[in-house]
């Protein structure tokens, strides 16, 4: 048995977001499947002192030699694929839903004269709409909720036949919940209309009824009718939660196999979901050095790096595995070569149904007729045309933009942007990978000892407007966090600088020049410039009256000056950018005529350059030393986004509420108070904002008419969130 300890993830390596996750033991198989709201709440449990953990838990994670996870939209999405693992995989430590029930569905039987809505978990029929799964308590709520809004036939057929032979509706009728077609109330064109207006609510994500009800909720809350109020909100939050779309539940037609794709300069993380009949019948993913090349170039290397010979012959021995598995047989040639290809083209490998909401589907280890890609790869007619023959029936590559499939392809791709974070992380983890990194910088720079403290600077903006910066801080390898410094950019007049090399210079220039007065920079923060400060009591201090000074001012007998951590000297400073960034930055360090080396990383190629050198250092691109600089640099570029992004949209809710006149800061507040945000007050009339106290009929239509004045903002959203490259 292993013990847990030795295959525990990092708690913080851990997504605090809705998933599945497996539990897999020393031959490969899925022993335990679950899920969580929160993937790290509840992993950590299971790594307990095992004194703690129930038998049959304490068991399971010595059985285990790893677990793995997949990250999905919401806890509907991950109740539906624990469901949908536990079927597939049979794990021997589940106790549920290894029977041939299902989670119950919402189901509008279509196929009959007056449609009925209920919960089922009967074999779905064909003809009939289904929705979910839902867990038992919600699909009653959703049900009740439903017929509310939608009073259409619920009850059965027995229950239905009665009504109309005796002339008297069931319950239902008498108390609203249903238009009683069975006594005539309504006919079956008119019934069916209304079971079309629910469908479309369910097919839809809902809006337009949420905001109703939402807006009939505040007009309730406005008039303290609390009562109506709150049953209001709790049907707005099930509306919610019933029009939540589930990206893991297709439709039963559906076999793809659907990759995400993330990467940068030296490597891809790459993950794959096999959707087979409408279900996420598997999923796999890896981490591969790369060399430089675009997106599609990489997407045409992927696809002949899954499904070439090589991989044909993996896939030809998984299939054997399955039909001795399930008993079946194939009449295929023994030779490997035309085996590997014809086993996985043959598409009479069929997976018979394995509860009672499945469908007979394709085997995971065949073709599908789709694969979905994030991007267009090179070559495509090629690749479908080569597929198309391996798999002996037309294969298309497709890209999905919208609906379901969308959200799907988003969810994949999340999986593979956190598997290469996770990668990282785990390299920068390792003493000796580290040490060899910095040996390597130290050699390849020609510095006196190891960079033990890095120090990398970003500067971020869109089209030159909410200028910022960040720095970020690396000992010995590993990210400092509680050192992480945010700078606003000024410029010499106070609106910023002219260019990225001039801000790159005032950034250094603030941060070297405190550096040199061994002081606190209080100026190196994410809030706007102080007018003054507060300093620390000490027996040295001046008195109360001089004991304040203007932001970026150093005081003599300012007790703050003290050194604190923040001083420390750095080792080096990485700027993100190429030769003008770096020799910008020389001339601040050798202005204030501080020792520290400096260098630049500029994009895509990877390039160290050295201030005053004509030519870049080029590090081999497996490196230790480079994927740390890299590592360093993307961090730094991250922190500074960030910052930016939350500045500017601080700036765009300002800008636009200030420019209304006679609206205060404290009618503002009560405005983003009352509606939650600046696109919600642009959609409200008159009548909505004057419910907010303070906001008469005359500010109310100043309002509308200042706010409808402005550009709209999806324009400054649409620009580069990436700002500058510096």
């Amino acid at each position: 048995m292993a013990d847990p300890q030795s295959y525990r993830p990092k708690t913080s390596d851990i997504p605090a977001q809705p998933g599945v996750y497996r539990f897999i033991d020393a031959e490969d198989r899925v022993i335990y499947v679950g899920k969580a709201k929160s993937l790290r709440a509840r992993l950590v449990n299971y790594f307990q002192p095992p004194e703690k953990l129930h038998p049959r838990t304490r068991t399971m994670v010595f059985t285990a030699v790893r677990v793995v996870w997949v990250v999905v939209a919401n806890e509907s999405a991950a109740l539906t694929l624990e469901y949908q693992w536990i079927k597939e995989f049979s794990p021997r430590f589940n106790v549920i839903f290894r029977d041939d029930k299902s989670y119950p569905y919402l189901a509008v039987t279509t196929s009959e004269e007056f449609p009925r809505l209920l919960g089922t978990r009967a074999a779905h029929k064909k003809g009939d709409k289904y929705y979910g799964p839902y867990t038992k308590g919600s699909i009653r709520d959703s049900v009740d909720l439903l017929l509310k809004v939608f009073p259409v036939r619920s009850c059965t057929k027995g229950v239905f036949n009665q009504a109309r032979r005796s002339g008297r509706p069931c319950l239902n009728g008498y108390i609203d919940r249903c238009v009683a077609p069975c006594v005539g109330r309504v006919n079956a064109a008119e019934h069916r209309e209304l079971v079309n207006e629910l469908i479309s609510f369910l097919d839809s994500d809902g809006s337009e009824l949420i905001a109703q009800k939402t807006e009939q909720m505040q007009a309730a809350a406005a008039t303290e009718n609390f009562e109506q109020a709150a049953r209001l909100r709790d049907e707005s939050v099930v509306l919610k939660a019933l029009a939540q779309k589930n990206a893991v539940v297709m439709e039963a037609t559906v076999d793809a196999d659907v990759f995400g794709l993330d990467f940068d300069e030296l490597e891809a993380s790459v993950q794959v979901f096999y959707v087979r009949g409408g279900r996420i019948r598997g999923q796999r993913g890896w981490v591969s050095e790369i060399e430089d090349t675009s997106a599609a170039q990489l997407l045409e290397e992927l696809l002949v790096h899954v499904y070439g010979d090589g991989a044909a012959a993996a896939h030809a021995h998984d299939l054997a595995a399955w039909e001795m598995k399930s008993g079946h047989s194939s009449q295929e040639p023994s030779t490997e070569a035309h085996r590997g290809a014809e086993t996985r083209a043959s598409r009479r490998h069929k997976t018979a149904p394995r509860y009672v909401d499945d469908v007979t589907h394709t085997a995971t280890s065949v073709i599908p007729r789709e694969i979905w890609l994030p991007a267009a790869p090179s070559n495509r007619a090629a690749l479908e045309q080569w597929l198309s023959e391996l798999c002996g029936g037309r294969v298309h590559i497709k890209t999905p933009e919208r609906g379901k499939k969308a959200q799907l392809m988003a969810t994949v791709h999340l999986n593979a942007a956190q598997a290469l974070q996770r990668h990282k992380l785990a390299r920068s983890g390792d003493l000796t990978v580290r040490s060899q990194a910095l040996e390597e910088l130290r050699e390849g720079l020609g510095l006196e000892r190891a960079p033990l403290r890095i120090e990398c600077f970003d500067i971020s903006h869109t089209q030159g407007t909410n200028q910022v910066a960040s720095m970020v801080v690396f000992e010995d390898g590993l990210a400092k966090k509680a050192d992480y410094r945010k700078f606003i950019i000024r410029g010499e007049h106070g609106e910023g600088a002219a260019d990225d090399t001039a801000a790159m210079a005032e950034v250094l220039t603030r941060r070297l020049s405190r550096l040199a007065a061994g002081a606190r920079p209080d100026d190196a923060s994410d809030d706007e410039p102080l007018a003054a400060r507060q300093l620390d009591s000490d027996s040295s201090a001046p008195s109360a009256s001089a004991a304040h000074s203007a932001s970026g001012e150093l005081v003599a007998n300012d007790a703050s000056n003290k050194v604190h951590r923040f001083a420390y000297r750095p080792d080096l400073i990485v700027v993100d950018g190429g030769l003008p960034q770096v020799n910008a930055a020389q001339r601040v360090i050798a202005d204030l005529g501080v020792d520290v080396a400096v260098i630049g990383l500029a994009k895509r190629l990877e390039e160290v350059w050295i201030p005053s050198e004509e030519f870049p250092l080029i590090l081999p691109r497996q490196s230790a030393a480079l994927h740390l600089l890299q590592y360093v640099r993307d961090e730094s570029h991250r922190f500074a986004i960030t910052f930016h992004r939350k500045k500017r949209a601080k700036s765009m809710v300002r800008s636009a509420l200030d420019a209304v006149p006679g609206l205060g800061p404290s009618k503002q507040k009560a405005l983003l108070k009352h509606f939650g945000s600046l696109a919600r007050i642009k959609e409200a009339d008159a009548e909505a904002l004057q419910r907010v106290p303070g906001i008469g009929a005359k500010m109310a239509q100043t309002i509308l008419t200042s706010l409808s004045a402005r550009p709209a903002l999806s324009r400054e959203f649409s620009l580069s969130e990436h700002g500058s490259d510096a």
